[in-house]
């Protein structure tokens, strides 16, 4: 496994000034000396130009960037871990001793890693921190100290742009928000994640996934209907936040653009429940339209039939002490929402004459319909596992496959092969498998070089070495609960 640059602290850091990030290559771009890639197959070109192998050998498309992460949870820390993974320099915060609330939580609190702090060292970091801080450096600091505002305008003046979740106007009562940023550094480009946004009747309310996905319409529409006693549904992962951060990482790209063209930052507001309604999809024109209101209908895509997921009867694996393995991978997306497809589907299944009730697509569309024909398709299952639905289904050239399990995916060749997700060896913590989801650039893909740091890991390294303060300054700040 190769080897991940961990940083010395005791080693001399320079890192590059403000200005010099650059979307020019500086290195030659074709990997495979004197052979004609125009020659070879473009399946075997994709897979040397995004051979996960050669992503330590290729330059960082973020380098030189640096971004001040102001965050906690996972909504704001995943505009940085982002930037990070494609190279730029983050330097994360969290108040002393406290540390980010997201360390405390982990599933059932189980699996902590590393203490925390030296004031808690029987409690450690939990795996709710994983993927929305990696690469980043970790420091400490007491935003209420009036120190902290000497520490931040030194920062300011030698970063690219800065990502915070607090509320609404807090840093700027504290002397730290965009205002005040902007007369120090008119070049800095600043982040606000929350809620509700900066305006609005609701601006002071705070918000978390769940309640972004409960304001903005999302988890109305996820569930199952009523007529099957079911009940609006959050997605049991942090979706929200996690589209969020992309969506507010996507306007900070469009604004360093334009600091290209005009040299001046600008502030970006992002609400999280715009983002829960904007992933609603046709939701909220149908009811402005119609007047309708969109229904949940749980596994199946109600704009096509057949198009969802059923439940087979049998379990792969009817032994395991796994609940998820025994009673839960049961599941597979079938389609076959093409007249031809739908016809053959009934032929395998035995029911022809679902196919002479319902021979045409808007046939199928009909709630009864949807209902009658998901019903045949459980009942044909009933007597299967998901292995023997997805094979049989597929030499009838039907599209089937099964919903994997984190099992699944983590020993899946395809993933694996792409670096979808690929083991790091982690400075601190070792072996770990990771997912690298983001987009596989040819010329300057992402990485991963660690998962996250201790709390105050990098104190020595940004407030002594970057910003030249001494050492005696420092423990003199820590002593005052300032670092």
């Amino acid at each position: 496994m190769k080897e991940v640059f961990y940083p010395n602290p005791k080693k001399s850091w320079n890192p590059e000034p403000p200005g010099s990030w650059s979307f020019e290559p500086k290195y030659d771009r074709n990997p495979d000396d004197g052979e004609d890639m125009e020659k070879i197959p473009f399946e075997e070109y994709c897979r040397r130009v995004f051979d996960p192998k050669k992503i330590w050998e290729k330059p960082e498309a973020m380098k030189g960037w640096r971004h001040l992460s102001q965050t906690m949870y996972v909504l704001s820390p995943h505009v940085g871990a982002t930037l990070a993974e494609y190279g730029a320099e983050v330097i994360k915060f969290e108040m002393p001793r406290l540390a980010d609330p997201m360390r405390h939580t982990s599933p059932f609190n189980e699996a902590y890693l590393w203490p925390e702090t030296d004031h808690r060292p029987m409690t450690g970091t939990g795996w709710g921190l994983m993927h929305c801080n990696s690469n980043k450096y970790f420091v400490t600091i007491d935003y209420h100290a009036k120190e902290a505002r000497e520490i931040m305008e030194d920062l300011w003046k030698i970063s690219d742009s800065l990502a915070e979740c607090y509320r609404p106007g807090t840093f700027f009562r504290w002397g730290i928000g965009y205002p005040q940023v902007k007369e120090v550094n008119p070049r800095l480009i600043y982040c606000w994640l929350g809620g509700f946004g900066n305006y609005g009747p609701r601006r002071y309310g705070g918000s978390y996934d769940i309640l972004g996905q409960a304001v903005g319409g999302l988890a109305g529409i996820t569930g199952f209907h009523e007529d099957f006693g079911g009940h609006p549904a959050k997605q049991t992962n942090w979706v929200i936040d996690w589209y969020s951060g992309l969506t507010c990482l996507t306007g900070l790209l469009a604004a360093a653009h334009h600091r290209r063209k005009t040299g001046l930052g600008t502030m970006v507001d992002l609400s999280q429940i715009s983002c829960s309604t904007r992933a609603t999809g046709y939701t909220f024109p149908l009811y402005g339209r119609f007047g309708v209101v969109r229904q949940r209908w749980g596994n199946w895509d109600t704009l096509l039939c057949v198009h969802g997921i059923i439940y087979c009867g049998k379990s792969i694996d009817p032994e395991s002490d796994n609940p998820q393995i025994r009673d839960e991978m049961r599941y597979v997306m079938v389609s076959a929402f093409q007249d031809e497809d739908f016809h053959e589907l009934c032929r395998v299944i035995g029911r022809l004459d679902l196919w002479e009730k319902y021979k045409y697509f808007k046939d199928r569309m009909n709630p009864k319909a949807q209902i009658e024909i998901y019903a045949a398709l459980e009942q044909w299952a009933a007597d299967k596992n998901r292995n023997q639905v997805v094979e049989i289904l597929n030499e009838a050239g039907l599209l089937a496959v099964p919903v994997m399990s984190a099992k699944d995916c983590a020993e899946s060749e395809h993933f694996l092969q792409r670096g979808s997700v690929y083991w790091i060896d982690d400075p601190i913590y070792g072996d770990i498998l990771v997912h690298g989801a983001n987009s596989k650039l040819s010329e300057t893909p992402p990485r991963t070089k660690w998962v996250w740091r201790p709390l105050g890991a990098d104190n020595i390294r940004i407030y002594h070495e970057l910003l030249g303060y001494p050492l005696s300054k420092l423990k003199a700040l820590y002593e005052k609960g300032v670092i």
